[in-house]
């Protein structure tokens, strides 16, 4: 029967077998949402506060397509002020998560793999003959390899020691742009790392867009990206870094954060 069960595995294609893997997905979540629940709990992913700051935004869109000109741009401007207060603590809470990660690595290799659950599946709105891989939990963020890659960066961290927390220096923050343009430029973020590095000892930056810091944290440490995979992992995992640096703010409806590292 064990033979006749392998033979049917082998003729099913590596296609079938991701795609009756991803259509469990949604019957899984809520099958482990309450074991899920525990480990979370260490590392944030219990509490709603994205998804609330969305519903805000959407009703915000709502109330002020009911206004006049005069009036939307008042009342967007004061929902700007609230939503930067509210994300004002980003860098405490971001360095919070990083320094709980460093100091136990193994146990934040259990949450990568709980956090397997929340990779979907949706329709490539570019190209609608193709699927994309979606990271689905307060916010939406596209994946390139996925479970893969999270596998991976679970596998790396099982067998790590602890490490010394990192140190909050604004020292060697980037400063922030003033326009949504700016975030888009690459070239922003290298001429202004290349002024701190006049006077301060940057050894490594990178820029985030997520404004979820437990997201944010977690999607950093699996580095599922198309380039440099893994610098960032390398980053907040390197036990040669003794300083980090986090500046963040909404820039009008975008959300940006800038990481630097030094020894």
């Amino acid at each position: 029967m064990g033979c006749q069960c392998n033979k049917q595995n082998e003729e099913r294609t590596e296609d079938e077998l991701k795609k009756e893997s991803l259509d469990g997905i949604n019957e899984q979540v809520q099958n482990d949402d309450n074991n899920f629940n525990n480990k979370n709990e260490v590392f944030g992913l219990n509490n709603e506060e994205g998804d609330n700051e969305n519903q805000k935004g959407n009703q915000a869109k709502l109330r002020g397509s009911n206004k006049g000109n005069e009036e939307d741009e008042e009342y967007n401007e004061r929902i700007n002020e609230e939503r930067k207060a509210k994300y004002a603590s980003y860098p405490e809470k971001m360095l919070e998560i990083i320094n709980k990660i460093r100091d136990d690595p193994p146990s934040y290799a259990d949450f990568i793999e709980n956090s397997i659950k929340y990779i979907i599946q949706e329709n490539d709105k570019e190209d609608e003959t193709k699927m994309k891989l979606i990271f689905k939990k307060k916010v939406k963020v596209a994946l390139t390899r996925g479970e893969e890659a999270f596998k991976e960066a679970a596998e790396k961290l099982r067998n790590m020691e602890s490490l010394p927390p990192l140190e909050l220096n604004r020292e060697i923050n980037v400063p922030l742009p003033e326009t949504e343009e700016e975030i888009k430029d690459p070239k922003f973020l290298k001429e202004q790392v290349k002024i701190l590095r006049e006077t301060t000892n940057i050894d490594l930056f990178f820029k985030d867009l997520i404004k979820v810091p437990e997201v944010s944290a977690l999607l950093m440490v699996v580095d599922d990206s198309v380039k440099n995979p893994g610098r960032k992992r390398h980053a907040i995992l390197n036990r040669n870094f003794k300083y980090i640096g986090i500046n963040s703010q909404f820039i009008g409806k975008t959300f940006v954060a800038y990481f630097t590292f030094s020894k």
